[in-house]
């Protein structure tokens, strides 16, 4: 029989090793979130309805814009920056502190005062009068007061500029919007600046619109911070706060303008289809987008040729597999589906030309070349890809068409075809893109054609009605963002000019069809 003392002793030694063997539950994700003072009604709601369909914790954290923006200079910390104005958040990009921006509400600027104006205010120059106590958001630290100071000193007013008068006979300056409404609502001042927003949320108040406040719109938005931890969860709350069902329904209810967002979706899809051309410089880049922002990106290359005659045949944009976005080989590629695409942004440009084997064994050095008798050539096709539009509009402009075809061994719906034949010797001659060319494992001779439109500009362009156009928009922001891929696998960049409206692009003599 085991003593009494080694039995006890055997069971409390065995205690702290079952418990060592016992696993703690995972801690539930968190965000944590830096929003100016006046939007913490629908944020805190947001936040909490988000919570409660996601089960991820958002601890908030609420203060001036332009206060947050110096705390967050310095700590370096948190995932998502929510500011009342747009001048704040380019503040924050400005510093680098944000990646991706998108907008949640807008706003603008109001005389707050006591429901039923007793003070009988009625136009800005009212807040002059000795009679009032006025007060003002402190610029340094507000949204609001940033922008109260930007527009009062643009009017002048005895020598000096109406900010300075009226800052000098203000009653109190505060740090918050919220804040100065609250003094308004206790009686310890008869006026102030706020936004229309902030008097939804102080029934006591109402608001006077005035010249030049009115005009001066601005927009709260949402910025992913550039040191977050959890940056695809900030970028699914902040889809959350931007979708017009989700936070749009909740901003509007607490007064602010919705600023409308993406239909909302925890994993949405997006559907590019892209010209084949782009594919070795986006390729990689997408599969990052998507893993950064949590979305399912679906990306269909092809010719556009090809795309353009999918996109006819589903004949429009109601059908679910419309694309979203749309990467043509050339801005000719645009016209037949402008009525979706209204606008494109001119990312990169390559020129068109004669690829060749190493040595270029047939001495091949002009376009004329390419009808000596019995030469291999391998060309795109006219009707499914860009390059082979734009190829025969070049033969028929040079008349060479007649005489070039005849050497024609193949046509194919994209170049990687031609390059794959010519690598293997079943080619003598291709007509492809430079990038096509040089993209080849084994290197290539490039014979550039002497031909106004021996060029191809590519275009990117959103949809218009998508239900993921910010997404979209995203996506393009993400590709400007990152030049030097485009331009390691031989496109030259275009992609800092602003966009081309689709009815303003020219297709040239050659191109149009007789």
């Amino acid at each position: 029989m085991i003593p009494l003392r080694i039995v006890f002793f055997l069971l409390t030694a065995a205690v702290p090793l079952a418990l060592t063997g016992c696993s703690r539950a995972p801690a539930p994700p968190s965000l944590r979130v830096f929003c100016a003072a006046n939007l913490k009604k629908p944020v805190e709601e947001a936040a909490r309805r988000f919570r409660e369909e996601s089960g991820v914790e958002i601890q908030l954290q609420f203060g001036g814009s332009g206060t947050l923006v110096s705390q967050l200079r310095v700590a370096k910390q948190g995932d998502l920056f929510l500011a009342s104005d747009s001048g704040s958040m380019e503040d924050a990009r400005r510093f680098e502190l944000v990646r991706e921006i998108l907008p949640v509400a807008k706003q603008h600027p109001v005389i707050a005062v006591a429901i039923g104006n007793p003070k009988k205010i009625a136009r800005l120059e009212d807040l002059l009068r000795a009679d009032l106590k006025v007060a003002l958001a402190n610029p340094e630290a507000a949204s609001i007061g940033r922008i109260t100071q930007a527009l009062l000193s643009k009017i002048p007013r005895d020598g000096k500029t109406f900010w300075d008068v009226l800052a000098a006979k203000v009653t109190v300056m505060k740090p918050t919007v919220t804040e100065i409404a609250a003094d308004l609502s206790l009686g310890s001042v008869d006026a102030a600046i706020t936004f229309d927003s902030t008097i939804a949320q102080f029934p006591k108040l109402q608001a006077v619109e005035v010249s030049p406040l009115r005009e001066a719109g601005e927009t709260a938005a949402a910025g992913i911070l550039a040191f977050s931890r959890e940056p695809t969860l900030a970028l699914r709350f902040a889809r959350y706060l931007n979708a017009p069902e989700k936070g749009g329904a909740i901003f509007k209810a607490n007064g602010f303008t919705p600023a409308g967002g993406d239909r909302w979706a925890t994993r949405p899809e997006l559907i590019l289809y892209s010209g084949g051309v782009n594919r070795p410089a986006i390729e990689p880049l997408l599969q990052e987008f998507a893993d950064r922002e949590g979305v399912d990106l679906t990306t269909v290359f092809n010719g556009c040729g090809i795309l353009c005659a999918t996109m006819k045949t589903m004949g429009d944009a109601s059908n679910p597999r419309f694309p979203d976005v749309y990467y043509a080989c050339d801005l000719c590629f645009v016209p037949p589906v402008a009525e979706h695409f209204r606008e494109s942004v001119l990312l990169t440009e390559t020129p068109i030309g004669i690829a060749l084997p190493p040595g270029n064994p047939g001495a091949i050095k002009t376009l004329a070349d390419l009808a000596r008798p019995g030469l291999r050539l391998g060309l795109c096709n006219a009707r499914q890809s860009t390059l082979g539009y734009m190829t025969q509009g070049i033969l028929k402009d040079s008349g060479l068409l007649e005489a070039i075809r005849k050497n024609v061994a193949v046509e194919v719906p994209t170049a990687d075809f031609l390059i794959n034949q010519l690598r293997a010797g079943g080619l003598d001659a291709v007509v492809v893109y430079q990038v096509n060319a040089q993209s080849a494992s084994t290197p290539l001779e490039f014979i550039p054609i002497q031909h106004p439109g021996a060029k191809a500009v590519q275009p990117f362009a959103v949809r218009d009605d998508s239900a993921h156009r910010q997404l979209g928009l995203r996506l393009l922001a993400f590709l400007r963002a990152h030049q030097s891929n485009f331009e390691q696998v031989g496109f030259a960049w275009r992609g800092d000019a602003p966009p081309l409206p689709s009815d303003r692009i020219e297709i040239p003599p050659w191109l149009k069809a007789e």
